[in-house]
């Protein structure tokens, strides 16, 4: 008996599979990077944002508002009590904290000393595993992956990092 419809080769399973492959691996450094580095900012920034008053920014609300920014009340007393860092009053480690989740977030964004930015982020990250919820360990895992992505491989092409090396090249 002779059959007119001709039957896929056991290949094309691994052919198919092969051709995924190269799809994924097209997908430009510069969109992982530019997305890595908003995700992660925004982690901070947020973070950041609920220790003060008198300053807010929600760009994805839409809402700006802008005073003297003070630490909160209730950020002094998260650092005297829940956050107790060792080596470091309870008052700097609030005021580095807070600098912190702000300043270099927005680094990130500009990707403006982007890998210097993430690896403070990264050490910020670490010593909150460390000293302040050592069993949040998937969440700090998955900071830690975008943060050391963007120090091994850079802001991409999106960034003043790029704009500024390119300036001196």
């Amino acid at each position: 008996m002779n059959s007119s419809v001709s039957q896929p080769s056991p290949a094309w399973p691994v052919r198919a599979v092969a051709q995924l492959i190269a799809m994924f691996s097209a997908i430009p450094h510069s969109l992982l990077a530019l997305l890595g580095r908003f995700s992660i900012a925004a982690v901070f920034w947020k973070s950041g944002q609920t220790k003060v008053e008198g300053f807010a920014v929600d760009l994805i609300a839409g809402t700006f508002t802008l005073g003297m920014p003070r630490l909160a009340d209730s950020t002094l007393e998260l650092f005297a009590s829940e956050y107790r860092l060792p080596l470091i009053s309870a008052d700097l480690a609030a005021r580095l904290a807070v600098f912190g989740e702000h300043f270099f977030p927005l680094l990130l964004l500009l990707g403006l000393a982007t890998r210097f930015s993430a690896l403070a982020l990264l050490l910020m990250t670490l010593t909150i595993q460390l000293f302040v919820y050592p069993d949040a360990y998937p969440t700090h895992g998955t900071w830690a992956a975008i943060l050391l992505w963007l120090i091994a491989r850079g802001p991409g092409a999106v960034s003043l990092d790029r704009l500024i090396a390119r300036h001196y090249r």
